[in-house]
């Protein structure tokens, strides 16, 4: 019985300090990474200057659709990634980036069979997919898939 009561207020004790933490301003900033918000921001704002899905489907230009969630902290990680692949080939492709939990893009996610986020899907100039990656992917890997389409 004594060991059973050792236990419930270890197990309490340690509820309430992980709580505590949560209320502390220089706590919070170690349990939560800052480069997931960071990443959470340059997607945003991806997001903004993309190119609209229909206009890239009328363009003459290869296509990337990444099929991104705000939640997803893998798609946050791959934010700068991303980021700077569009500095470097901006002005040859167009990088269409579509929020999953956005209704209007329901029938696009059937269409392009997303299973997971993020999904970067690699049109060539006549809108045929050429390939589909899901997950966290390696810069090398995203730079040889946009080099072939080029």
């Amino acid at each position: 019985m004594l060991l059973n009561c050792r236990k419930i207020a270890i197990a309490l004790l340690l509820c309430l300090f992980l709580n505590s933490l949560l209320f502390i301003p220089e706590a919070k900033a170690g349990l939560f990474s800052s480069s997931s918000l960071a990443g959470l921001v340059t997607m945003k704002n991806m997001a903004e200057r993309s190119t609209p899905y229909n206009l890239a489907m009328k363009n003459n230009q290869p296509t990337i659709l990444e099929f991104y969630a705000n939640w997803c902290t893998t798609c946050q990680g791959m934010a700068l990634t991303m980021e700077n692949l569009e500095s470097e080939y901006g002005e040859k492709f167009n990088f269409v980036m579509l929020d999953i939990d956005d209704p209007q893009w329901v029938d696009i996610i059937q269409q392009y069979r997303v299973t997971g986020v993020p999904q970067f899907t690699f049109l060539d100039r006549d809108r045929h997919t050429q390939k589909t990656l899901v997950g966290k992917v390696p810069r090398s890997i995203m730079t040889q898939y946009f080099a072939q389409l080029l």
